[in-house]
């Protein structure tokens, strides 16, 4: 029984491990950010995006940081999503 449970937490290790190299982070810049609000309409948009991951979004430095899975989602996707939803961005690097 623990060499069971030691094997599948091992595994689970694994397969998280396999996941977070094969993710991929990106800083966009996000314009018509012009209240405390507009944040939360930024990261609910990116978070329907297929393959996001994690998302941060920054009111001051008018910024959103996105973990994502390239195989899932494109840099493309991320923008076309805030800009749909009324805030267009575009990679800072």
């Amino acid at each position: 029984m623990i060499l069971v449970a030691t094997m599948l937490l091992v595994g689970t290790v694994w397969i998280q491990g396999a996941f977070a190299a094969a993710e991929r982070t990106v800083t966009l810049a996000v314009g018509h950010m012009t209240c405390a609000t507009c944040p939360f309409v930024v990261r609910k948009a990116l978070q329907q995006v297929d393959g996001v991951d994690t998302v941060r979004v920054d009111y001051e430095s008018k910024t959103a940081t996105v973990a994502f899975d390239p195989k899932i989602a494109s840099v493309s996707d991320l923008t076309a999503a805030t800009t749909r939803a009324g805030y267009p961005s575009e990679p800072t690097e």
